[in-house]
């Protein structure tokens, strides 16, 4: 770590859960971010900030309009832009020294299942439970800790899944045919609400990379913004679960979350 990495990072580093050990995991580490919308905004420009060494941000959406209400990273000039690299801009501007990869499409499974093997700690931040579900079993499959957040009307909900054995998976909340229609597209969406939640995703990849604190590891955080309150849930596996239950040892099948 130079000098002006101790310097930029030197309130983190004061920390004594971090350390300038904790930092320089950060510095180590690769995030997947799968959804640069309102919940990948917030947590990819303050882990950006924060010194992760390598952001790779997927999304095949392009800047809307009606996107700037609560997508932060992105704006006005930038509306048409792929939101990977308005993201990119942004987060460079934040700290250039982090390195930005693109990935500007939707990934099939195949490619899903290489770049979750490869992150340190993935991010899911979409929006529908087709992604959800997927992203979910490609990290149970390669035992990647998985963030999973999620944000719709004036509720949020985060949660880890580390993918040791006998916890949960995200799949365990979900049938594997839950397709209600839970966007933001459909429902609306608390502005500040995203920020928030895809905030505590940013810190919940801090404390998995640094190994500070306690992890949100099977337990569901979720919080109600109208009346501001939170509840926290322990989450137990469940059995018949085709992603991690018993049908699904010993070759592990497949699951995922969205963002907003």
């Amino acid at each position: 770590m130079n000098d002006e990495q101790l310097l930029r990072y030197s309130r983190q580093i004061m920390l004594p859960s971090i350390g300038i050990e904790g930092q320089q995991r950060l510095l180590d580490s690769r995030v997947l971010i799968i959804g640069l919308g309102g919940l990948g905004s917030p947590a990819a420009m303050y882990l950006a900030a924060a010194g992760i060494g390598e952001l790779v941000l997927a999304d095949f959406d392009r800047v809307d309009l009606s996107n700037l209400q609560r997508q932060i990273a992105h704006t006005s000039e930038r509306i048409g832009w792929p939101k990977t690299s308005s993201a990119r801009q942004a987060l460079q501007a934040l700290n250039p020294e982090v390195r930005i990869r693109c990935l500007e499409r939707q990934l099939d499974p195949d490619e899903l299942q290489r770049e979750v093997t490869r992150a340190s700690v993935v991010l899911d931040c979409s929006d529908n439970f087709a992604t959800r579900f997927a992203v979910n079993a490609a990290c149970h499959r390669s035992r990647v800790p998985l963030v999973s957040g999620a944000a719709i009307r004036a509720e949020g909900q985060v949660s880890v899944f580390s993918g040791r054995p006998g916890g949960p998976c995200y799949q365990c909340l979900y049938p594997a045919d839950g397709q209600a229609d839970d966007s933001c597209t459909a429902n609306g969406v608390l502005a500040p609400l995203v920020g928030i939640i895809g905030s505590i995703q940013a810190t919940e990849a801090v404390k998995l990379l640094t190994g500070a604190g306690e992890p949100l590891d099977g337990r569901l955080l979720l919080l109600d913004a109208l009346q501001m309150q939170w509840r926290s849930i322990r989450l137990a596996p469940d059995p018949h679960c085709p992603v991690c239950g018993d049908a699904a040892r010993p070759a592990s099948a497949g699951a995922a979350l969205p963002h907003d």
